[in-house]
């Protein structure tokens, strides 16, 4: 029997002149290479732009991107990668 993705959250907001959209799904296998049962993406868009954005896409793993620049990102845990975010996006918006 196949379990199928559990969406746990889903938040969209206006920020700092921009759109902020947060999403989160168990997943009953991790998303190769990740280790964890999550599936995410979370993005900071200003004027039709990804300023900040953090995903774990299959075959890539965890990763986030500053601006144009795509980075490894090392999962910790839910409310490290929330935190994390929010920390890039403060930094951003300074």
């Amino acid at each position: 029997m196949s379990t199928k993705a559990e969406l746990l959250y889903r938040e969209k907001r206006s920020h700092a002149g921009g759109i902020i959209e947060l999403v989160v799904w168990r997943v009953p296998e991790p998303v190769h290479p990740s280790e964890h049962p999550f599936k995410y993406r979370f993005v900071f868009i200003r004027n039709g732009l990804r300023v900040i954005g953090y995903d774990n896409e299959r075959g890539k793993g965890d990763h986030k991107h500053l601006g144009e620049t795509e980075l490894p990102y090392t999962f910790v845990n839910e409310t490290r990668l929330l935190e994390d975010f929010w920390q890039d996006v403060m930094e951003a918006t300074k």
